[in-house]
């Protein structure tokens, strides 16, 4: 089938809607729309109508505001106030300045549907900064009548992000299909952390599409997810659902989510506790001041839990070597970083403060290290009011006893 087939068949063509969770309602608050075409071996997507650009853009605006049409007539025949999401390239925005989507949503405001129920998602927006701005403008507009406005972000990479902050979206959209049968890489970890700082400096909220399985269902939560969407919480359909429909289900698996979660919380609270009352002792025992002596015995004294220990003082000032277990498990000195300054960090100088406050250690969520680039968590430990010894946990021990 090519496009002139699509353009040939219209009145062929219907939208089908995908509901989308809420994490604090448990109900469905919304559909993403998506357009299909009836053919002799059924219903098909028009994804591969959309993201060909061969085609026209006429013609790709033309089916869009059909299949948008259709349905807003259902959502007012349903009287439903729920959110409908309308899938827009910024291409096919840039190239009539919005005026043909703006138009249509001047009149679905006419026929009652508020501007607040409408959220416009973007994608593909890896566009040049002068259209990037012009993109910008057009979504300005929009928010400014009460539209809300989503941002897809896909893949593993940072690639995007600093886009995503100069759009301002209201929802940043997560694909999450790629996690389906292969654990979660590494740099995702750090991808989804940037995007979920980046939502809360701005104030957006965390949409996971791609959810296919429990197992993705419990990383959204896990991730600050507030939107759910994917097969496993119902595959795209020519009618809405009950709004309760997956109440019953996310209250189940929250309440395994949350004790699990609970479980972990306390395995960490009792890391952390052990490990201040087994310093405690270790340093009374050495002479103050002699900070390599100090730090090579704490961290011998830890075993497999350290593979790393320096001593700061409390500006950041490195005032030992490293002390390193290296890939033979040999323990050597690095003395090549005395000196060095980590107040740039995030959270040092906030943690130095907690410490010097309360008297007690802090362990860190977990992040990956510059050098290793394995994820590990560090535990914070006040000498004194002045000085702080510092000891990195390896993730092989963090997740034998499941506190990672």
């Amino acid at each position: 089938m090519d496009a002139l087939d699509v353009m040939g068949k219209k009145e062929e063509i219907f939208p089908y809607f995908q509901p989308i969770v809420s994490a604090d309602k448990q109900q469905i608050i919304g559909y993403e729309v998506l357009g299909r075409i009836k053919t002799e071996e059924g219903m098909k997507s028009l994804g591969f109508f959309f993201q060909d650009q061969s085609i026209p853009e006429e013609y790709i605006l033309e089916i869009d505001t059909h299949i948008r049409d259709c349905a807003i007539d259902i959502f007012l025949e349903r009287g439903t106030s729920q959110s409908v999401f309308f899938n827009a390239s910024a291409r096919h925005l840039l190239f009539d300045h919005g005026e043909t989507l703006t138009h249509s949503l001047e009149e679905y405001f006419n026929k009652g549907i508020a501007y607040e129920q409408i959220v416009i998602e973007v994608s593909d927006y890896d566009i040049a900064d002068e259209s990037l701005q012009k993109l910008q403008h057009i979504l300005t507009y929009y928010k400014s009548l009460g539209v809300q406005v989503a941002i897809s972000h896909a893949g593993n990479t940072m690639s995007n992000i600093e886009k995503i902050a100069i759009l301002n979206p209201n929802i940043i959209k997560v694909g999450l299909l790629n996690l389906k049968d292969k654990g979660m890489p590494p740099e995702y970890r750090e991808v989804l952390y940037a995007l979920s700082m980046l939502g809360r400096k701005i104030g957006a909220t965390l949409l996971f599409e791609g959810i296919e399985a429990i197992g993705q269902l419990k990383y959204a939560w896990e991730n600050g997810g507030r939107y759910y969407q994917g097969h496993y919480l119902g595959k795209p359909a020519a009618d809405f659902h009950d709004v309760n429909k997956y109440r019953a289900l996310l209250t189940k698996e929250f309440q395994h989510f949350i004790t699990h979660e609970r479980k972990r919380l306390l395995s960490l609270y009792e890391l952390s506790q052990n490990f201040n009352r087994h310093l405690q002792q270790q340093i009374k025992r050495n002479k103050q001041n002699d900070w390599n002596t100090i730090v090579s015995e704490a961290a011998h004294s830890l075993g497999n839990a350290c593979f790393r220990g320096y001593i700061c003082d409390e500006d950041g000032h490195q005032v030992s070597a490293n002390y390193y277990r290296n890939g033979d498990g040999k323990w050597e000195f690095q003395p090549e970083y005395e000196g060095d300054n980590w107040s740039w960090r995030p959270y040092f100088l906030e943690n130095i403060v907690r410490m010097k406050h309360d008297q007690v250690g802090i362990l860190s969520d977990l992040y990956s290290d510059i050098e290793t680039n394995e994820l590990i968590r560090t535990y914070s430990y006040p000498i004194n009011e002045s000085y702080y010894l510092f000891l990195d946990i390896p993730y092989l021990y963090l997740y034998e006893r499941d506190d990672y």
